[in-house]
């Protein structure tokens, strides 16, 4: 039996998928003032900051993975919906990349790497892989929120539990 990567994040990749697909056709068929919706203080002041934020941060850990160059959070300043799903786009594609040659022993590669909030992490590549999810996820739970907050609803339900992907 070959070792598959991807196996045990499989069906949490495939909600975030569904999940990024939904949101995308979501801020399509909405006025483009929901992306301007408040969510606070920091980087990510509207959702439309947030939204890039969760792309920008799966982009750096895919670059990190692959060993590539890692962008500056300064480069990530995309503004219309297109441009920022396409970030999410090319980030997805960079992971996919790394799990297509990615190891059980690869995956146990530890990297230390500085963060803008959290300060220098250490980390095996698999817990960064994990990250990716619940970080996003995180992060969509509160632009539902907000949304919500801002007289937008967006009828459908998040819960893993209540998505359509299989385990």
């Amino acid at each position: 039996m070959t070792f598959d990567p991807a196996l045990p994040f499989s069906a949490l990749l495939a909600w975030r998928d569904a999940e990024t697909r939904r949101w995308r056709e979501w801020f399509a068929s909405h006025p483009s003032a929901a992306l301007d919706a408040p969510v606070g203080r920091g980087s990510a002041e509207t959702v439309r900051g947030l939204v890039r934020h969760i792309f920008a941060v799966e982009m750096r850990y895919a670059q990190r993975l692959l060993g590539v160059p890692v962008s500056e959070p300064a480069a990530f300043n995309q503004q219309s919906l297109g441009e920022i799903f396409a970030l999410g786009d090319e980030a997805r594609r960079m992971l996919d990349k790394y799990l297509a040659t990615a190891t059980e022993a690869s995956l146990d590669e530890v990297l230390t790497f500085v963060t803008m909030t959290a300060g220098t992490i250490v980390a095996s590549k698999r817990k960064i892989l994990f990250n990716l999810v619940p970080h996003g996820m995180r992060h969509w739970a509160q632009i539902a929120s907000y949304l919500r907050q801002a007289g937008y609803g967006d009828g459908w339900p998040h819960d893993f539990l209540l998505a359509d992907v299989g385990i």
